[in-house]
C-alpha cells in the first residue's frame, strides 16, 4: 500500500486560534468560462443509479442513504468526462463512508475524493481514493472539515494531475493515469456502522477545460 500524507502545498500556516490561511486555487478556468449544473435541483435528469442505495431529490438536494439490509449503491452521470474543474457543496449526516467519484470507467478504473473518517491509514475527508492502489495522498487535518454543516469541494483533473480544494484549501496534488475519462457520481458505503449515514448534495457544476 503507497500513499503520501498531504503536506497541504499551498502553505496550512496556523494564525490566532489555529485558523489555517486560506489557499487559492491555481490555474482555475479563464474569466469566461461558465460552470455548467449537472444537477437541476428538481429531479435526476442526466443521472444514473446503480446498486440498491436509495437516492432521492427532496427539497432542493440530492439525498443518499443506504438501501435494504445495508446495501450499497452509487449515481452516476450518464455523461463522461475528461479534463475539467468540478464543484461540488455537501454535507453528511456521521458515521459516514461516501464520496465523489470522477473519471469512473468501472470498479477497477476510477478515482474518488472521499467523505470519511478513516482509521488505517488516517485519512479524513478530502483524500484522494484510487480503485486498486487505496489512497493516493492523504488530508489528516480535522479542521478542515466541518462535519455540522456544508462543505465544498473543488476538483480539478488535467491530464494525470489531480488537485482538489477541502473548502478553500489545498489538500490533494498528485499524478496519476489509471483512468483518463469516466463519468461522476456519489457513493453511498455498505456496512451496518454506516446505516445512519445520509448524503446531502446541494450543488454540481462543471467547466470542461
Amino acid at each position: 500500500m503507497k500513499y503520501h500524507v498531504c503536506l497541504l502545498t499551498m502553505a496550512l500556516i496556523s494564525i490566532g486560534y489555529g485558523t489555517p490561511v486560506e489557499a487559492v486555487p491555481r490555474g482555475h478556468p479563464q474569466d469566461g468560462k461558465s460552470f455548467t449544473p449537472l444537477f437541476n435541483g428538481n429531479d435526476l435528469t442526466g443521472w444514473k443509479t446503480e446498486g440498491r442505495a436509495r437516492w432521492q431529490v427532496k427539497d432542493g438536494l440530492i439525498e443518499g442513504r443506504q438501501g435494504p439490509n445495508n446495501e450499497p449503491g452509487d449515481l452516476f452521470t450518464q455523461k463522461s468526462f475528461k479534463d475539467f474543474e468540478l464543484k461540488v457543496t455537501f454535507k453528511v449526516i456521521w458515521p459516514a463512508n461516501t464520496g465523489v467519484w470522477y473519471r469512473y470507467q468501472s470498479a477497477k478504473q476510477a478515482f474518488q475524493a472521499d467523505i470519511l473518517e478513516y482509521q488505517d491509514p488516517f485519512a479524513l475527508t478530502g483524500s484522494l481514493y484510487c480503485t486498486g492502489k487505496m489512497f493516493l495522498e492523504v488530508n489528516t487535518y480535522d479542521a478542515l472539515v466541518n462535519r455540522d454543516g456544508w462543505n465544498k469541494f473543488v476538483i480539478r483533473v488535467e491530464g494525470d494531475r489531480h488537485q482538489v480544494f477541502l473548502n478553500g484549501h489545498q489538500v490533494v496534488d498528485v499524478r496519476d493515469s489509471t483512468s483518463d475519462h469516466g463519468r461522476i457520481g456519489f457513493q453511498i458505503h455498505a456496512g451496518d456502522q454506516f446505516e445512519k449515514m445520509r448524503l446531502f448534495i446541494r450543488q454540481v457544476s462543471i467547466c470542461e477545460l
